[in-house]
């Protein structure tokens, strides 16, 4: 992770840190008690709640690169994360964390690893790491990066996960094996096929590798390359099954291809020489590896032996409205550093292809229904949308929502939507639109559509993905505050960041042709 600098002196808000996740609450719509909202579709001009119920994030501040790991010893996932605040201190991004059993409630366990007490530290900002147990000293280990005008490799260790002690007569300095001091961070560890302890360490386009037998003395074996002229961020290797994965985050330097991507190789050594020739390489899934959207970022797994899920941030938007931060998605730069946790389980498909699923409990979570009640439409008729610009809006949203539905198609080349923020009167709202890019293919496009509405949004499209064979799309949409994850089929994973989107009706499009929608649900937490 590439750490954003900011020099502010700490305010009083800093220190307070606890981190928090309130219940989601539909207690009142506005100031006019006697209004029907059942009943109404006008917009509404909502606003996040104080906590996020799903999608974790601290009290105060924000998540920045997550750092999964699977604790053996106590039986749970420890995410840490470097905590972001709207003012930093002088010193910034302390590791903090949380636990999860099920990576979908989440307890804090407040700051694991505090910054260094002065500018002149090499831990002055702390950048991405990970941690690891080893059960033969009986030891955590946490490796992490120390920022300041350099970047070197620094660790502390735990007899607990709860004491830590950094060591400070240890780093690793990318100058002396050849590497750029400036570009020398994030580093990630695993045992390889030679059973030894590997630390793979992003660099200035290349990737360092080192090995050791106990976590502590490290040994150079070399470097290999990234994908082209791409600094590539946040290594993460396993091994799953049959099948090596390396799981990268690119395009720190080139935005448009801004995503967290992987490779896959029988081998580590295999996954290395991917990287010489990355698009002969890239896996044999129709997207050239891309897991989600470049609303998720920094996305690192962890597995209890069982399943393996992977968590990034979803970043914030600024803006004076709720309009300015939907369509503020840095098409022409890096989106806000930081946001939201978001966790998606790994799906791992017969020929080893790797696609992003719905977590079993967050969908557990869900379990409240609502009414799915039909407010307006056009061109809709007993479940069958028809004609351009034909639309079905349903009631009002709560703060946290699961969508799920039953799409069909026509024909190949059928185009339809889902739009959020959407009332009878306005002027603009937000829709995730799955475009036919070819017969056999298809996108999620974010458009602002409405008389007022940009239409297509650059900075947030998602990637190809295979038309499915009978045209039919089963579709999950999970919504916490402003934070949406959309499944489509298990072949297509869609973060998004969408502000309004509570207390406000919602719909579904057809643009052209046909579609038929069937099982529309809506629950609640």
């Amino acid at each position: 992770m590439k750490i954003k600098v900011n020099k502010l002196l700490c305010t009083g808000l800093v220190c307070c840190g606890i981190a928090a996740a309130t219940g989601c609450s539909e207690d009142s719509y506005g100031p006019d008690p006697d209004k029907n909202w059942s009943a109404s579709t006008e917009y509404f001009a909502s606003a996040d709640d104080a906590g996020f119920q799903t999608y974790y994030n601290p009290a105060v501040g924000r998540c920045g690169d997550p750092m999964p790991f699977y604790d053996q010893k106590a039986g749970d996932f420890k995410v840490l994360y470097l905590q972001e605040y709207d003012n930093n201190g002088p010193t910034y991004h302390p590791i903090w964390g949380v636990s999860t059993s099920d990576a979908a409630n989440y307890q804090s366990l407040g700051e694991i690893v505090p910054t260094g007490a002065s500018i002149y530290d090499a831990d002055a900002a702390i950048g991405t790491g990970c941690a690891y147990y080893n059960d033969k000293d009986g030891l955590y280990y946490i490796y992490y990066t120390g920022h300041t005008s350099k970047e070197v490799i620094l660790r502390a260790t735990s007899p607990d996960f709860k004491t830590w002690t950094k060591d400070a007569a240890w780093e690793l300095r990318g100058s002396d094996y050849g590497y750029a001091d400036s570009d020398f961070r994030d580093p990630q560890i695993f045992v390889a096929d030679d059973g030894l302890y590997h630390m793979v360490i992003s660099s200035k386009l290349r990737f360092a590798d080192f090995k050791s037998s106990d976590l502590k003395n490290w040994e150079h074996v070399g470097g290999f390359n990234m994908v082209w002229d791409r600094m590539c961020e946040c290594p993460d290797i396993f091994k799953m099954g049959n099948y090596w994965y390396f799981i990268y985050s690119e395009g720190f330097r080139t935005a448009w291809s801004r995503k967290v991507k992987y490779m896959m190789a029988d081998s580590f050594e295999g996954l290395k020489r991917c990287f010489d020739d990355p698009g002969a390489n890239w896996p044999k899934d129709g997207h050239e590896g891309v897991l989600d959207t470049r609303a998720f970022y920094a996305g690192k797994t962890a597995s209890n032996g069982t399943d393996r899920y992977i968590w990034g941030w979803c970043p914030y938007r600024t803006g004076a409205t709720i309009h300015d931060k939907n369509i503020n998605v840095g098409a022409e730069g890096e989106p806000n550093w930081s946001g939201a946790l978001v966790c998606h389980k790994i799906v791992q498909h017969s020929d080893g292809t790797l696609t992003l699923g719905a977590v079993p409990a967050i969908s557990a979570k869900y379990n409240k229904e609502q009414a799915a009640s039909v407010m307006t439409s056009k061109g809709y008729n007993n479940g069958t949308l028809s004609g351009d610009d034909a639309y079905v809006l349903y009631n009002r949203l709560g703060t946290c929502n699961h969508i799920s539905m039953k799409v069909k198609t026509s024909n190949n080349w059928d185009k339809f939507g889902i739009s959020l923020v959407r009332g009878s009167d306005s002027e603009k709202y937000y829709t995730m639109v799955i475009n036919p890019e070819d017969e056999n293919h298809r996108k999620v496009n974010f458009e602002q559509e409405g008389a007022q509405g940009k239409g297509f949004i650059e900075g947030i499209d998602g990637y190809w993905f295979e038309r499915p064979a009978d045209n039919t799309y089963n579709i999950d949409i999970f919504t916490d505050n402003s934070v949406v994850v959309m499944y489509i089929n298990d072949v297509c994973a869609y973060t998004q960041r969408i502000y309004g989107i509570q207390k406000n009706c919602w719909s579904i499009n057809n643009y052209g042709g046909s579609i038929t929608v069937t099982d529309v649900k809506v629950s609640q937490q």
